[in-house]
């Protein structure tokens, strides 16, 4: 199975994609999503949307897990990051591709056994888990750890036999 994960934000949408078959992982791609902070705020929840849109064209995969939003002190910050968030949704909603939603917390569980881990380990056990990716920028190293987790998820599920 193919699967994207995504790391959402506004000005940097991290995503990455990996293959899960018979609990073996292999490594396809990764890539960012910018936004233009001169743009209108709609131009660039827009600009968000087209280029995952371009990236699930390319890469088609079955399912797309995107991280929930962390709560931001902010309320404006976290505002904005729930419609970035939103437009992350809607490009694999438009293609009818499932998506499923982890939290950070989740995400830190499954790659590095805590859901306290900080940036640093979860990178370094992405690094370790995709040893031939040279993967660059943490909202790309992010978005593979949503995917890594997400396979994971999925397989636990389906040996209690919860997914098809």
């Amino acid at each position: 199975m193919r699967i994207m994960g995504i790391d959402p934000g506004l000005r940097r949408t991290g995503w990455g994609v990996i293959e899960w078959h018979n609990s073996q992982l292999r490594y396809c791609a990764h890539g960012l999503v910018t936004s233009n902070q001169n743009d209108a705020f709609e131009a660039r929840l827009l600009s968000l949307t087209e280029g995952l849109e371009a990236a699930l064209d390319s890469w088609q995969p079955q399912l797309v897990a995107v991280e929930t939003v962390y709560i931001n002190a902010n309320p404006q910050s976290a505002l904005k990051l729930g419609m970035a968030r939103g437009a992350c949704l809607l490009a694999p909603a438009r293609r009818g591709i499932a998506v499923a939603h982890l939290s950070p917390a989740d995400v830190k569980k499954s790659i590095v056994g805590s859901g306290r881990a900080d940036k640093e380990q979860v990178g370094h056990m992405v690094r370790l888990l995709l040893s031939r990716a040279e993967i660059s920028g943490h909202d790309a190293l992010d978005a593979l750890a949503v995917a890594i987790a997400q396979a994971h998820y999925r397989e636990t599920a389906a040996k209690l036999g919860q997914v098809a």
